[in-house]
């Protein structure tokens, strides 16, 4: 039967119970990942140390999905909008962002084949100034940034038994300091 919906004026029961939405199927609820848990993805993703990409993330934001530097730099991985844009990723996205991160922290590595201390000098002050200087640069901000996230993942690689190695140069390549620009 067809009918005009300006001529319902009520409905009747059926007598059938009404549906409980709580027994409706619901979609499953999904808790946002933690910085950590998208350092882990991320590190995983492009075949780098976990511990790695979560200290680069601790000193570039301190876990904050929403930190802004005074250069610009936005999100968990500090990116610049520059280089989100030809990572072609939203730095504002957390997931994004992280991932973008430890892509962009991968091709670095492999630029400077292997050599860590090249890589998070490149990722801190810009591979511009890595080539300039044939090295890690001498300015105190990297020099610190380096020292920091070498030292927290050679600890952590150390104590969970890691080869540190499997990512980077061997240190018997050349000298451990951060200043030489050598990897581990």
């Amino acid at each position: 039967i067809e009918m005009d919906a300006a001529q319902v004026v009520s409905f009747e029961a059926d007598g059938r119970p009404a549906a409980d939405a709580t027994l409706l199927p619901q979609e499953p609820v999904v808790a946002p990942a933690t910085p950590r848990q998208l350092a882990d993805a991320a590190a995983d993703k492009y075949g780098l140390p976990r511990q790695l990409v979560r200290s680069v993330m601790s000193a570039e934001s301190g876990f904050q999905a929403g930190a802004v530097s005074s250069k610009g730099a936005i999100g968990l991985m500090q990116l610049m909008p520059s280089t989100a844009q030809t990572l072609g990723v939203n730095p504002r996205d957390a997931a994004q962002n992280a991932d973008a991160g430890a892509r962009y922290l991968r091709a670095l590595l492999e630029k400077y084949h292997g050599a860590l201390y090249h890589a998070l000098a490149a990722y801190n002050a810009g591979p511009a100034a890595v080539d300039k200087y044939q090295g890690v640069p001498p300015f105190p901000e990297t020099l610190r940034y380096v020292g920091r996230i070498a030292g927290e993942w050679k600890k952590e690689s150390s104590q969970s038994g890691t080869n540190s190695a499997a990512a980077t140069r061997s240190s018997s390549d050349s000298g451990s300091h951060p200043q030489s620009g050598s990897g581990f």
